[in-house]
């Protein structure tokens, strides 16, 4: 009764977004011979969601296309944390995760944080960000990463090309109509300029320079993603609003290189993040890459009062010479762009009878502290690939869109709340040393805001320089000692944040892995047994594998027995990327079996694909005969063995779970659970499934 019960409130909650109409899945479908003249799915933006999304819809059987404004990819660095989740991810991307490890910085050379006068002056403190079990790969077969950006964009072009994608500008000739299918292809320099839809089509024009004169395009599809970055013209041009707070901070960003520099800080104190606090500036400085010498300093911005004029290369050299403490004779300004730090939900992920769907920037903007704005956005893309393809394929109702919105905003909101709360941490350093930053930021209102906005410009200007140059007085030598009264006060103040991990974090392994969804595609337990989510800390918190619905699957290592390698793989591994596969994991039991039979039964008729997989424990032996035995007519199914990381090791695969043997648990193709029985198979299994999937596919 309870589980019918649940079934008529998912139906309800599904029915009561009146927002949102839902028509037949015939008009998402592309048959062979229909519709030849549209594309399935047109994705604006190629940065990393956009390109990650293209390489899963592409797995999956979606034929798909990108278009960016951008003539060319952006070598500006930008993000460069890598998570464990998205680390997973990228492990089912072609051995994308194993070159970024293979890549990427060597662990010691950015593990810390380092808070310093200069980067060749006195350390203030030291934050070493990297644990023990960070490195053993018990809760995860992945490791965080440190990989720019822009080498990451270059990796997943990589494998587009191997897809059979292939880039073009603007302009080079084409040969293409101008309404024509641009399948697998990435066209730069073209720019989202409207959008048109109905029930059936999504027409996207996009605009493009051609021998010195601007040119449309009108593309037709499907369904258009917009994963065009924190600026999105998807957005604006649907008129989707964002919700939070806006303008936190502005910053000016500096690309540089340097070997002299990188080879400098190699031997004396290595890291990934420098704060420098002295009397001539204050600025981030983060390295992402010591051993090529490339760097971005973050530098604070107060416009109208400061302009972009005043960052000049030149001007930039001299900032940076202070902030090390020295010249450097081989410094090489890259680029400078400013930049201005949200922290914004849009207030929807969907719109046009889920035909437009908004991922990563384009949906949500944080603090880049913590690094969740390009995971996120990786995750989103994840969480959307499998139900577009279910769509497109006719397995899924196009309610299945919905769940996206109901799945990934929560954590959106969640990620934004935790990015804020780390980013006040950030601050709480400069105020144990005398420098409060709402001090400056109130000025500078007051300036632009109140009676201050009539003075001349130079007065204005000179007005904030002297309140800053009295705040970075607080950092004088004279003063910021232990000798000093007030000096040795901040500094203990200083320890303490430290010593109580209160200051800036850079992991958080609870929320990068275990983050979970209340409601979607699941089919929730009547009572939850997990942590709630809701609740921040600002702090690191260890990640525990948790198997309720909406959970990501818990990691374990398992032997494949029906391999003749008898291979050993991850429980995330046996998801499948190359087609929307659900995968059944069970006991050897005989009423287990009879599970996977209904199962298979319940999927062929919902024209989905499920695998069964078959846990045994690591001491039992012979096992590939019973399972052929009691699965001979199933077409899909493998039997694995626990893998015991140590002798003796007590660890089972059900009790990482925390269930009974004698449970079950259907994962999506996403590698997040979608329903489970703890301890017992239902009564009637062929209909139990039968509701299951309606819920999750959106036919009920």
């Amino acid at each position: 009764m309870a589980f019918f019960g649940l079934v008529k409130r998912v139906t309800r909650i599904s029915r009561s977004n009146s927002r949102v109409r839902v028509y037949p899945t015939r008009s998402f479908q592309s048959k062979h011979g229909e519709d030849d003249d549209k594309l399935p799915v047109l994705i604006v933006g190629a940065g990393p969601v956009g390109l990650v999304l293209s390489i899963l819809l592409t797995k999956l059987g979606v034929e798909c296309a990108l278009v960016d404004k951008a003539t060319s990819f952006s070598k500006h660095p930008q993000a460069h944390f890598i998570n464990n989740r998205s680390m997973e991810i990228f492990r089912k991307l072609h051995g994308l995760a194993e070159e970024i490890e293979r890549s990427q910085p060597p662990v010691d050379l950015w593990r810390k944080f380092i808070y310093c006068t200069s980067l060749s002056g006195s350390t203030l403190g030291t934050v070493d960000h990297m644990q023990p079990q960070d490195f053993e790969k018990v809760v995860s077969p992945a490791s965080v990463a440190h990989f720019s950006q822009y080498k990451l964009t270059n990796l997943m072009l990589k494998r587009l090309e191997d897809l059979g994608f292939s880039v073009q500008s603007s302009k080079e000739p084409d040969g293409l109509e101008l309404d024509s299918v641009v399948a697998r292809q990435i066209l730069m320099g073209h720019e989202c300029v409207a959008i048109d839809a109905n029930k059936e089509t999504v027409t996207a024009t996009v605009s493009f320079l051609k021998g010195g004169k601007y040119m449309k395009r009108n593309i037709q599809c499907s369904i258009l993603i917009g994963a065009d970055g924190a600026g999105s013209a998807v957005r604006r041009l649907t008129d989707i609003k964002m919700q939070g707070e806006r303008d936190l901070q502005k910053l000016v960003s500096v690309h540089f290189m340097s070997r002299e520099l990188g080879e400098y800080l190699i031997s004396c104190r290595p890291g990934m993040l420098f704060f420098i606090f002295n009397t001539e500036g204050i600025g981030v400085l983060v390295a992402h890459d010591l051993l090529q010498g490339e760097f971005v300093f973050q530098i604070p911005f107060y416009p109208p009062q400061q302009s972009l004029s005043d960052f000049s290369p030149e001007m930039c050299k001299m900032l940076i010479f202070k902030l090390v403490g020295k010249e450097l004779s081989d410094l090489n300004v890259a680029d400078i762009k400013p930049w201005v730090m949200h922290a914004e939900v849009a207030e929807k992920f969907l719109c046009y009878e889920n035909r437009v769907i908004l991922a990563g920037d384009a949906a949500h903007r944080f603090p880049p502290a913590g690094g969740f704005g390009m995971n996120t956005g990786i995750q989103d893309a994840h969480n959307l690939a499998w139900k577009i393809a279910a769509l497109v394929q006719g397995s899924a109702k196009s309610s299945i869109i919905n769940t996206y919105e109901a799945e990934r905003r929560p954590i959106a909101l969640f990620n934004t709340s935790l990015s804020v709360q780390n980013f006040r941490a950030a601050m709480s350093i400069p105020s144990a040393l005398g420098l409060d930053p709402t001090v400056a930021n109130s000025v500078h209102r007051f300036i632009n805001q109140t009676v201050g906005s009539i003075l001349p410009t130079g007065l204005q200007k000179a007005i904030l320089d002297n309140v800053f140059a009295l705040g970075r007085a607080q950092l004088s030598e004279s003063l910021l000692n232990k000798s000093n009264p007030l000096g040795y006060q901040r500094l203990n103040r200083l320890k303490s944040i430290f010593e109580e991990g209160k200051s800036l974090q850079l992991q958080f392994p609870a929320e990068d892995l275990g983050f979970r969804y209340l409601e979607g595609a699941i089919v929730p337990d009547n009572k939850s047994e997990a942590d709630d989510p809701g609740v921040l800390s600002g702090r690191r918190r260890d990640y525990v594998p948790c198997a309720e619905p909406g959970s990501r699957l818990p990691h374990m290592y398992v032997r494949i027995l029906s391999d003749s390698k008898r291979e050993v793989v991850s429980t995330l591994d046996l998801v499948s990327t190359e087609k929307v596969e659900f995968l059944l994991l069970i006991s050897p039991l005989e009423e287990s079996y009879e599970l996977a039979r209904a199962t298979f039964k319940v999927a062929k008729e919902f024209m989905a694909n499920v695998k069964v997989c078959i846990v045994w424990p690591s001491s039992h032996d012979g096992v590939e005969g019973e399972s052929k035995s009691a699965l001979a007519s199933l077409e899909s199914y493998v039997d694995v063995m626990e893998v015991k990381k140590q002798s003796g090791e007590e660890t089972s695969w059900w009790s990482i779970c925390k269930m009974s043997e004698r449970g079950s648990i259907l994962v999506r193709p996403d590698q997040h659970i979608a329903w489970r029985v703890k301890s017992d198979v239902p009564l009637n299994p062929t209909l139990h499934m039968r509701d299951v999937f309606s819920i999750i596919l959106g036919r009920h």
